[in-house]
């Protein structure tokens, strides 16, 4: 049931443009009064159309139409989305930027519902090309609902621990998923290690995400059954991405964003044996070799799940 109109309700004020002929305060979907849409001052591919939905949403479709009465509509335009209306993520789908078909009149509306549903406070509607009669003009509705989510923030010097109740924990599967949005290009988002010299660590280098795993007895440490495998780039550019890592005795998935790396560990053993607890955004105290000399994570972890258990929601609840 996530589609609720989200702009109607909004103040005329939410609604902001590049510039105006006409105002953005009368963007709204099917309204007709005042000039019956927006208008920028010059029609040219660099106009934007943006609403400020006043809080993060989930939003999961668009409609849009042209100023009402006029000869004023965009044909096509590409939509782009933010948490803080400073740094913008442009809306793709099969790993393209889309573009998105508009209108052929001022006043039939045409919807689109996305394939994938994003979230964000401020979306922005960028026309591409519109009536070749006319201007540039636009009324526009975004549909979806409110979006609740578990949000733990770190600043480079705290980490959250998720303690077993027995001294070790032995794994054949484990599963993590999360989000992240990050400040810097290095820190530790997800460390456990034990005394037999497993561990698994999940680490941002240099903007890109690194998961290191060993499996096996403290003598083939950082030898044949450490693996190391790395996945994206430029992840510290302060959007939201996703994560989940799935094993199964040797065999692991690592996904970043929508990118899967498939790949088995080495060594002996099928489990992981872990130490009394797990760390997340850092590592506490230097420990065993290959611990040390990591930073912290500085920035946003959201809906962090180990295993089935929603680890933030855990910690605000003790």
């Amino acid at each position: 049931n996530c589609d609720d109109a989200l702009v109607s309700p909004l103040p005329s004020t939410a609604l902001t443009s590049s510039s105006e002929l006409f105002s953005p305060s009368f963007a709204k979907l099917n309204r007709r009064d005042g000039a019956g849409g927006w208008s920028p001052l010059d029609s040219n591919e660099q106009q934007w159309l943006q609403v400020d939905l006043g809080d993060r949403v989930e939003i999961v479709a668009v409609a849009t139409q042209g100023r009402y009465g006029s000869s004023d509509w965009v044909t096509s335009y590409t939509l782009m989305f933010s948490d803080t209306g400073r740094n913008w993520k442009q809306y793709r789908q099969d790993d393209t930027i889309w573009v998105f078909t508009g209108n052929s009149n001022a006043d039939s509306v045409v919807h689109h519902k996305f394939l994938h549903s994003v979230k964000g406070r401020f979306l922005r509607f960028v026309p591409l090309k519109w009536n070749v009669g006319g201007r540039i003009g636009l009324r526009v509705e975004v549909f979806g609902c409110s979006y609740k989510s578990d949000v733990a923030d770190f600043d480079g010097r705290s980490s959250l621990l998720y303690r077993f109740n027995q001294k070790l924990m032995s794994t054949f599967k484990d599963v993590v998923s999360l989000k992240f949005k990050s400040m810097q290009g290095d820190g530790v988002l997800f460390h456990g290690e034990g005394q037999r010299g497993d561990y698994i660590t999940l680490e941002l280098q240099k903007g890109k995400l690194s998961l290191h795993i060993n499996l096996g007895d403290s003598n083939l440490h950082f030898s044949n059954s450490h693996m190391s495998v790395t996945l994206g780039s430029l992840l510290d550019d302060q959007h939201w991405h996703s994560v989940l890592i799935e094993r199964f005795n040797k065999q692991v998935n690592f996904t970043v964003d929508k990118y899967t790396q498939h790949f088995r560990t080495k060594g002996d053993s099928d489990h992981l044996d872990i130490d009394y607890e797990l760390s997340f955004g850092g590592i506490p105290v230097p420990g065993k070799p290959g611990t040390f000399q990591r930073k912290n994570f500085h920035g946003c972890i959201e809906n962090l799940y180990y295993n089935g258990v929603n680890i933030i929601d855990l910690a605000k609840r003790r």
